[in-house]
Parts: structure tokens; C-alpha cells; sequence
């Protein structure tokens, strides 16, 4: 039975610090990325960082058609992006910052390189929202939030609202 763990939220030093490289691809990793589908899955998400659930290591799991097609399943283990293209513009949000959501500008077609879960490399090319997570996911394990690609004014008004949020215990 996978272990679903709790999605920590934007104030969480966690998040912004980069991850990581794993280095022992081993049962535990196997299990860990089980979890990590269970617990993306259980918050309605499609892409979720380790760091996301407190673990500081380069991991991230995606599944954009969100359990539609058990082969978009994707592992990406010390994840490095090889190629973008092209620019899309659309709204973004994040597990870790719940209730918020901003336009972010985002290549439209990405080259990810990264491993699996038993160390082996592999490449995936993916278009629209596949590329957005894969930039998402990538700056997760980079120690960046989404709302670092957002205008200062935006990026403040969005920290004052999630302050006055843990002030009224809220936000936990």
C-alpha cells in the first residue's frame, strides 16, 4: 500500500533549496516514487517534485493525462533539461501553493534528460502542458517556485495574502 505524505506548503525551506542528486537506485527509491505517484495523485496533481513532500532529493514524478494513460506515467531522477523551443503563455499553479494560480511564460516543447528508477538514462520530448511540467518539476528540484516567474508586484501581493493566511493559522 503506497504512502500517501503530506504536500508542504510555500514557507518550507524545503522548496527553496536545491535538491539533491540520488545516487543509490535501490527498493527504497522504487517505493519513494510509488508514494510520490499516490501522494500527486490523492492532491489532483499532475507532476510532483520530492521536495514537494519534504524530501530533498532530485526526483520528480508526472502523469499529465492523470491516471488516463499509465504509460504518460514519467520518472525523472536527476532531471536535466537538454533543449526548449518556442514560448507558451498560460496560467500555472502549484500543489505547494494551493488556491493560487498565474499567467507564466514557459517554452512550449522541452527536452528533458534524466534517469530512472534504476539509474538508466532516458530522454522525453513533450509539448504544452508535458513541457510546462517539466520545467515546473525541474526548477522544484532547483529550489525555484513557479512565482519566480511572475512580476515582483504579483509575486509580493501573493506573500502578503499567504502571511495574512498563517497568521490566521490557515495556512499549515
Amino acid at each position: 500500500m503506497p504512502k500517501i505524505y503530506p504536500i508542504v506548503l510555500y514557507g518550507d525551506p524545503v522548496l527553496e533549496t536545491p535538491a539533491a542528486p540520488v545516487t543509490k537506485f535501490d527498493d527504497e527509491l522504487k517505493k519513494l516514487v510509488d508514494d510520490m505517484f499516490a501522494s500527486m495523485y490523492e492532491a489532483h496533481g499532475v507532476g510532483l517534485a520530492a521536495p514537494q513532500i519534504g524530501i530533498a532529493k532530485r526526483i520528480a514524478v508526472v502523469d499529465t493525462t492523470f491516471k488516463e494513460d499509465p504509460a504518460a506515467r514519467l520518472v525523472l531522477v536527476n532531471p536535466e533539461i537538454v533543449k526548449t523551443e518556442g514560448k507558451q503563455a498560460g496560467n500555472e499553479g502549484c500543489l505547494s501553493l494551493p488556491e493560487f494560480r498565474e499567467g507564466v511564460t514557459r517554452p512550449k516543447r522541452v527536452t528533458v534528460r534524466a534517469q530512472d528508477v534504476h539509474g538508466k538514462w532516458h530522454e522525453h520530448t513533450g509539448d504544452d502542458l508535458l513541457a510546462r511540467a517539466f520545467m515546473h518539476e525541474t526548477d522544484h528540484l532547483d529550489g525555484k517556485l513557479y512565482i519566480r516567474h511572475i512580476s515582483a508586484l504579483k509575486r509580493d501581493l501573493m506573500k502578503r495574502k499567504i502571511k495574512k493566511l498563517m497568521k490566521a493559522g490557515e495556512w499549515v
